[in-house]
């Protein structure tokens, strides 16, 4: 049966990943080839299957993800992040303290990948903790929970990015809804989350935790800062390009609007990588030759980024290529014969793959692009929103972090806690934002 076979592959991945402690990327390309020939797919085919997989996946992927890691190491250089953070917080107040981190968190993490932003957040929150004598955890629930948010649902993240390219959905439609969900999923598993952890493991709010592994930070003085003003429009601005030009568009179809150049003109800046080119542009000029900063120095933050991406990118790749074997084995064909006369949702299913395979797998990313493979033939049967399939794979990807995923591990060490305050903290808040997420977007579906 095919789903054995992927089943048998899946768990090789875990294997070639846990035990035999190979990289990610050649686990992927192995398992790929195995599973291509225990689904009996003709030889000349199989490589031409990973090729295309991994070609076509970075394809759409590589501008958006590449631009998008050099914008957000400008405004992390510049020192835009820390005056966004810093502001917020000052604005908030003391009381309100939990909302300033949230605010910032969903801020910085839609410029910044998952892993930079909590690098660049968690010496901030440790010293308003230390300044403000509260809990770090306190402060450390809401900013992951935004962070990890922005990274599942909203692009130009590597996973709603990809899969949005995988299904043919419209970005700035993924971007628009990622936001209606994003917003009251990061309230649940922020600031009201926090308050059901401090009932669950009370403990764990009184460690103080350890940064040591960061090494030595960047600190600057507020004043050397770019204003706030143009540090959240220069890490907004491709959100800003992509919405209007999303908005604009369904004006026009709900209206019934002819077409004209100047809606050509707009839907050409509000694509993906027109909106990310214009805006790390701008951000060379707003963080840097504004600020007498010698372009020099700005391209190598931009060289920086890109080295630092450099295996992520070969790992989407070879998640793609996995993708692309379970398309051409025929899999996907079998899981949509399965469905074929059931009334079963694709954007429950989605989540219920993604899900299983992000607990077996841990990588969120890899999850969500194997989970393509296996719906995007049920997508031809039904007319289902493709989008809010889009942010169904990517909540599910997110479910239950536990000891199969770099999250849970940097989540324990910078927090200095145990086994069981991680997975009652760490591993639930992640399973609040996917289900919470799934909820809304079931919500959603009943109106768009």
């Amino acid at each position: 049966m095919p789903l054995f076979i992927v089943a048998c592959g899946i768990l090789a991945l875990l294997l070639l990943i846990m035990y035999f402690k190979l990289n990610t990327f050649i686990s992927l390309i192995i398992v790929s080839f195995g599973v291509a020939l225990a689904l009996g797919m003709p030889l000349g085919e199989i490589v031409k299957s990973i090729e295309a997989g991994l070609g076509g996946t970075l394809g759409h992927l590589a501008l958006i993800f590449g631009l998008g890691a050099m914008l957000g190491k400008l405004i992390a250089d510049a020192g835009g992040a820390q005056r966004i953070a810093i502001t917020l917080i000052e604005k908030f107040g003391e009381k309100k303290i939990q909302w300033a981190i949230v605010v910032a968190s969903f801020i910085i993490g839609i410029a910044l990948f998952f892993e930079v932003g909590l690098v660049l957040l968690i010496p901030i929150v440790f010293a308003i903790s230390k300044q403000l004598r509260v809990s770090i955890l306190y402060l450390g629930i809401p900013m992951v929970a935004a962070l990890s948010v922005t990274h599942g649902f909203l692009p130009p993240h590597p996973g709603p990015t990809v899969i949005a390219g995988e299904f043919g959905a419209n970005i700035g439609e993924v971007l628009l809804y990622g936001f209606i969900i994003a917003i009251p999923t990061v309230i649940l598993a922020g600031p009201v989350f926090t308050k059901i952890a401090k009932k669950i493991v009370p403990d764990s709010f009184n460690k103080t935790g350890n940064i040591a592994s960061l090494g030595e930070q960047k600190v600057f003085k507020l004043e050397d800062t770019p204003s706030f003003g143009i540090s959240v429009f220069t890490a907004m601005l491709p959100v800003i390009l992509m919405s209007i030009a999303t908005i604009i568009t369904l004006v026009q179809n709900t209206m019934g609007i002819d077409d004209s150049k100047t809606f050509e003109i707009i839907r050409f800046v509000g694509d993906a990588s027109t909106s990310m080119l214009l805006s790390l542009l701008v951000a060379v000029y707003t963080m840097g030759i504004a600020r007498n900063i010698p372009i020099k120095t700005v391209m190598d933050s931009c060289t920086t980024a890109i080295t630092h991406i450099g295996m992520m990118l070969l790992i989407i790749g070879g998640g793609g290529a996995f993708k692309q074997v379970l398309i051409n084995g025929g899999v996907g064909d079998y899981v949509a014969e399965l469905f074929k006369d059931t009334t079963f949702s694709p954007i429950l299913l989605a989540w219920i793959i993604a899900a299983i395979l992000r607990i077996s797998l841990g990588s969120a990313t890899v999850a969500a692009l194997t989970t393509a493979g296996l719906v995007i033939p049920l997508l031809g049967q039904t007319d289902v929103n493709l989008a809010l399939v889009v942010l169904a794979t990517g909540a599910g990807s997110l479910i239950a972090s536990h000891v199969n995923d770099a999250g849970f591990w940097m989540f324990k060490e910078y927090f200095g806690l145990s086994m069981k305050e991680t997975f009652a903290t760490w591993t639930l808040l992640e399973t609040i934002i996917s289900v919470a997420g799934l909820g809304f977007i079931l919500l959603l579906s009943l109106f768009v």
